[in-house]
């Protein structure tokens, strides 16, 4: 018994490594990429700064939703698991089909195009495209064989790139010729505050934050998941937006805007400015390198999802099967899926599409914290949202107001996410539920 009790504990995802894999999903493709489409727009440097400040302030809020949901109902699966819980089983099951085929898929698909593309910029000889593949195939071989050494492989990853990239948040602020920048507001700030360009650049803010629910979707796994998941959730969010703050200003603070423009190579671009031509190049390999660490905590949780979407439905059974305590099925599933979106998909398209999709789903969620402590007063709750319910209600005022704007200014991939999010109810009410009856 007592081995038994040994061996199990050894399985549970520490505190610490709930919180690396938070932060590990949150640091990747977003914060490297996304400022370059950003500035196509806007030109100002504190509406530029605040899109990051806003992002934060919405994924903590978004956190710390979840982190009552999470102790409240807790088990692993996220989304899947709150909005069957919540609303009802379909609406679950879309949550989980979301997860499935884009929520986790297409960010692991971007995060690997990203590495491709900044090792491409160094070393022009290696296929961006075929370098993406082989390290979706690499990790997804490691999280299907090993659970122990993929977390250790996560936490020594994610202290790395944290550590790292303060060390070029730091270098940046002693750079010879700074750009001349102010985050004082001059003429026409306010006005691009409510323009349609901030909020269509919201969106990829919010997919650069994404990932600061992932706790939510290895709840069954995490030691003490009642005070553990809130704790990973609140802290790996409070440290991104930290984070991403500083490094946005180092980008526009070192390098100018025109060569900003469009570009997905912001760390690149900005690391020649502070480091000159060939240290540029070695922290443009190592962004890459540790981009790694992205698709590898992604590989890590997508696939929790699709188990506990095994264990309740029927025909998805193939998906909960684990050996080694690992669903390895589910892992290969996502891998064969992420390979499908590196080989079919631009990386804007991909983007977009991922973050409104996402975004459809968080906002459900979160409105679930008011229905369920309708529906169920009584439940013991021993995470409270702190400033309830300003809190939650400030997270669905600026991810509402932002899938408002993208459904006018990017129709392709809006209707794109809504046909996904259809075609979940189709497949539930046509395969799912009728092989439930």
């Amino acid at each position: 018994m007592s081995a038994t009790k040994t061996a199990n504990k050894k399985l549970k995802i520490s505190l610490y490594t709930a919180t690396s894999i938070v932060i590990a999903n949150m640091i990747g493709t977003g914060v490297f990429t996304s400022l370059g489409y950003q500035v196509i727009d806007i030109k100002s440097i504190l509406p530029l700064i605040l899109l990051w400040f806003i992002g934060g302030i919405t994924a903590l809020c978004g956190a710390l939703s979840y982190s009552e949901l999470a102790a409240s109902i807790p088990r692993s699966g996220g989304e899947y698991h709150f909005l069957r819980e919540i609303y009802h089983p379909s609406l679950g099951f879309v949550a989980g089909w979301v997860s499935a085929t884009v929520g986790f898929a297409a960010p692991t698909a971007l995060a690997a195009m990203a590495l491709g593309k900044y090792a491409n910029s160094v070393l022009p000889q290696f296929n961006p495209t075929f370098l993406a593949a082989t390290v979706v195939i690499g990790t997804t071989a490691l999280h299907a064989t090993n659970k122990n050494f993929g977390s250790k492989f996560q936490n020594l990853f994610t202290t790395i790139k944290v550590v790292l990239i303060f060390l070029f948040i730091l270098f940046g602020f002693f750079i010879e010729t700074p750009q001349d920048i102010s985050l004082m507001p001059v003429e026409g700030d306010f006005d691009i505050l409510l323009s349609p360009a901030f909020a269509v650049s919201l969106i990829y803010v919010s997919y650069a934050y994404t990932g600061w629910n992932v706790a939510a979707y290895l709840t069954g796994e995490i030691e003490k998941p009642q005070r553990n998941v809130p704790r990973a959730l609140i802290q790996g969010t409070a440290l991104v937006m930290f984070m991403y703050v500083l490094l946005n200003y180092i980008f526009l603070y070192t390098a100018p805007i025109s060569s900003l423009e469009g570009q997905v190579e912001i760390g690149y671009i900005s690391a020649i400015e502070i480091f000159g031509v060939t240290g540029g190049k070695i922290m443009g390999l190592t962004i890459s390198l540790l981009l790694i660490s992205t698709v590898s905590a992604m590989v890590f949780a997508g696939p929790r999802v699709m188990q506990v979407m095994g264990e309740d439905i029927k025909f998805f059974h193939f998906l909960s099967i684990k050996r080694n305590d690992i669903p390895r099925n589910a892992v290969i599933f996502q891998g064969v899926l992420t390979l499908i979106f590196i080989f079919s998909s631009s990386f804007d398209q991909a983007l977009t599409f991922a973050g409104f999709t996402l975004s459809l789903v968080t906002f459900l969620t979160v409105a679930g914290v008011f229905v369920l402590r309708i529906r169920k007063p009584e439940l013991d709750r021993p995470f409270k949202i702190p400033g309830y319910p300003v809190t939650p209600i400030i997270f669905l005022v600026l991810v509402g107001w932002t899938l408002i704007f993208i459904l006018r200014d990017k129709p392709t991939e809006s209707i794109a996410g809504l046909l996904t999010v259809f075609a979940g109810l189709v497949i539930y009410f046509a395969v799912v539920h009728k092989k439930s009856e």
